[in-house]
């Protein structure tokens, strides 16, 4: 008995403070520690289809029963330890906000804006906090400054909110807009880098860059596009809405001047959070969306200026950053593309069935695009929700057609089993 309770003491296991512990933290917590020490010698390309691995993270979140969620592109659902941070944060915001939101928790924004610097590999003074990806980029496109007979090059896949941002300045202001027409999925990127090139001009002084297209998921190589426009002095901005904590990059390595992402969609932060990157010298000469006073013409905080809002939502960003680091960005990418690739090769050769988005790592990641010949998109759409319970979302915009299944983290193959049923019996019908 003593012999056990010297080796339990060595291990820790008998403290006080670690049987606390012990019983504070929750099993499935627990049982994803242990999973994650198991799989640290495994390389992330093979741990992409170890389910077992992936069911202990599958319980870090709080799913709906009956309820397979394949619109993860839209908003994705945070882990539960963010969602318990924000609710916690909340309710003691909640005793005295006027006292305990602006004296106390907004105090957490200057270390949290390092850990987001840290995540996207630039320096802390070239991000800003916002609630989404298109109040951040629309933040630079009202801010920066042009005139009339000025061109901006930009394509119809854009997101919608970005190119109603354009034309509003296209409209007030008499800039001109040059539209490229992708052609999509593409393998090619001299295709894609030279739809942007063509367009350059020497009136061109920006070009806006989605870097996943979001119907589709089509990846483009901003890096070659970006190094183009910079030969011709063009302002770099990059729409990262699906990007950023999806796959591994660094925002630097972009060569961009201008990066907008929300963080409520890869990197499962709350819903209403957003990041804004500014290359160090171009803050002075960008606009805030809301005013801010002059000693901050130089500043990435005059950015923030917002006014009063839930800073509790704010600071559950950080355990959102947790998370990610604890699972790694590279398994999680490798995870997403192989989740991708798998229901796809399992209905890419039914007789009618169509697929939009590549395969490969270079051009695609988590979103696939399928459409079936002689149905619609909602057609599909409809029939996975109201007999398999699956939801997605039927994609009608510009020349992209189908219907865009997105996977996360959370999803096993036993859903996309269920996936890939649904598509088998809609085009037996």
């Amino acid at each position: 008995m003593s012999n056990r309770r010297s080796f339990l003491q060595k291990m820790g296991l008998l403290s006080a403070s670690a049987i606390t512990a012990n019983m504070l933290q929750p099993a499935w917590s627990r049982e994803l520690q242990v999973a994650l020490n198991n799989a640290a010698s495994t390389p992330p390309s093979d741990l992409a289809s170890d389910e077992e691995f992936w069911h202990y993270v599958q319980q870090s979140y709080t799913i709906a029963p009956n309820f397979i969620n394949l619109n993860n592109g839209g908003v994705a659902p945070a882990p539960k330890s963010v969602a318990d941070a924000m609710k916690t944060s909340y309710d003691f915001c909640n005793q005295a906000p006027s006292y305990f939101m602006w004296r106390i928790v907004d105090q957490g924004r200057e270390p949290l804006r390092k850990n987001l610097a840290q995540l996207a590999g630039c320096s802390a003074e070239e991000i800003a906090l916002h609630r989404n990806a298109s109040e951040a980029l629309e933040t630079v496109i009202f801010g920066i400054e042009l005139k009339a007979g000025d061109e901006v090059v930009l394509t119809k896949q854009d997101y919608p909110n970005m190119i109603g941002a354009w034309r509003q300045r296209e409209r007030r202001e008499g800039i001109k807009l040059v539209w490229v027409n992708l052609e999509l999925p593409s393998e090619d990127e001299n295709y894609l880098v030279k739809q942007y090139t063509d367009a350059f001009t020497t009136k061109t002084k920006v070009v806006q860059i989605t870097h996943m297209i979001n119907w589709i998921g089509q990846k483009l190589p901003v890096r070659k596009i970006a190094d183009a426009a910079k030969k011709k002095n063009i302002d770099v901005l990059v729409d990262g809405a699906h990007t950023f904590a999806q796959f591994e990059f660094s925002i630097p390595d972009l060569n961009c001047d201008y990066f907008g992402t929300s963080l409520h969609k890869w990197l499962g932060a709350p819903i209403g959070t957003g990041l804004l990157y500014v290359r160090k010298e171009r803050i002075k000469s960008v606009w805030p969306l809301f005013g801010a006073g002059d000693k901050e013409d130089d500043n990435i905080r005059k950015f923030e200026h917002l006014g009063t809002r839930p800073f509790y939502i704010e600071e559950a960003i950080d355990k959102a950053i947790d998370f990610h680091d604890m699972i790694g960005s590279k398994r999680k990418e490798e995870r997403l593309l192989y989740l991708k690739n798998y229901w796809m090769n399992k209905v890419k050769d039914l007789p009618g069935v169509k697929l939009h988005t590549s395969f490969k790592k270079e051009f695609g990641c988590a979103i696939g695009l399928v459409s079936v010949d002689g149905k619609t998109p909602s057609e599909l759409e409809s029939y996975l929700w109201d007999n398999y319970k699956i939801h997605t979302v039927g994609i009608i915009w510009e020349n992209i057609k189908g219907v865009r299944i997105t996977p996360n983290v959370y999803t096993s193959t036993k859903n996309l089993d269920r996936l890939v049923e649904g598509i088998t019996a809609f085009v037996k019908m």
